[in-house]
């Protein structure tokens, strides 16, 4: 039998046991622990000083049985983990949780790839993870020793994926946020160019934006480079009620495909973002009004629009509540059944 087998047999038995005890002794101190906040799902340990039933995170996912239907929450304890982990297409169902994005921490320091260089790469549907951070180290902090290259954090490619208090920390394409539905929430994206990017359907709500472009010597950085590549595409990022701080100056973004979509709604703006922006970036130039890039009430000394580019966009109030709302990733009440809910 399995470690994980034998923890969700465990499980099972004291279900059963607790169940019994609970229902003899209505009073007793066993019942509260049925509270709709407790966890009802096995737990397996990642501990680097070897008292948990794993002493690495990908060994823990490595157990887990393929297409896995029901939760399984891997506590990862405070560390850090120098490890590049993957969750496979066929391990969904994971909840990944930290003791604190500061706490635990996973570092690796590949580059040049986006595919090879990621930190942490997540491609199965219903993910969540809390309370960690991914940081690719290449560039992170900035040196002068090392060029400028690809070096992602994060790829996060399934559908229905979520992420809280999570750090990711890099320095140019730190987030790859490739496809699918994605919320984001309490989570720190640190970086300097094109650092969240990709053709995710994605929400950022009350994340911290933190700019390094101050390691560009000079240079203007990038936060996003969005990729919705025609106008039947639904994906777009949705910056709400965020922070945009950190060092340097920087565009907040420029379109990866012709048809790019960010917003950024009730977010601070501080001094860090140029007068313009947005930039068209090459051979995007003469097709701006494809793209739909677009600021509804930002402040902050970085939030005056005056001299923003002259094909900003200007979104109607029908569809800027649609794109605001959690229902621009979740239309049939998928993050009311993940287990963050029981535990956040």
């Amino acid at each position: 039998m399995s470690v994980l087998e034998m923890l969700i047999h465990g499980w099972y038995i004291f279900t059963f046991l607790s169940l019994f005890v609970g229902f003899g002794f209505a009073n007793a101190r066993f019942h509260p622990r049925f509270s709709k906040r407790s966890p009802t799902y096995p737990t397996i340990y990642v501990d680097p000083s070897g008292h948990g039933n794993f002493s690495t995170i990908q060994s823990a996912i490595d157990s887990i049985p393929s297409n896995n239907g029901k939760w399984i929450c891997i506590y990862v304890k405070a560390g850090e983990y120098r490890e590049q982990i993957s969750i496979p297409i066929d391990k969904p169902f994971i909840y990944l949780k930290g003791e604190g994005k500061r706490k635990t921490n996973v570092v690796w320091n590949a580059y040049d790839s986006i595919v090879l260089s990621p930190t942490f790469i997540s491609e199965a549907d219903n993910i969540v993870a809390k309370s960690i951070t991914f940081r690719n180290s290449y560039n992170n902090p900035p040196t002068a020793a090392n060029p400028i290259r690809t070096a992602v954090a994060a790829k996060i490619s399934g559908d229905k994926s979520a992420f809280y208090r999570c750090g990711f920390l890099g320095f140019q394409d730190t987030l790859w946020d490739v496809q699918g539905r994605h919320y984001f929430k309490l989570c720190t994206i640190q970086g300097a160019v094109d650092f969240i990017f990709g053709a995710g359907q994605s929400i950022y709500e009350r994340c911290t934006i933190s700019v390094i472009a101050g390691g560009l010597n000079g240079l203007a950085g990038f936060i996003t480079a969005q990729g919705r590549a025609n106008p039947a595409e639904t994906n777009g990022f949705v910056f709400k009620e965020c922070n945009v701080i950190g060092s340097g100056e920087t565009y907040l973004g420029r379109p990866w495909r012709e048809y790019a979509r960010v917003i950024f709604f009730n977010t601070s703006l501080s001094n860090v973002v140029l007068p313009q922006g947005w930039n068209a970036w090459g051979n995007l130039h003469g097709h701006q009004h494809l793209l739909t890039f677009a600021e509804h009430e930002c402040y902050g000394v970085g939030s005056n629009t005056s001299m923003r580019v002259k094909w900003e966009a200007k979104l109607s109030q029908n569809m800027l509540s649609w794109l605001t709302s959690i229902t621009f990733v979740d239309n049939e009440g998928w993050i009311r059944r993940q287990p963050f809910n029981m535990l956040i």
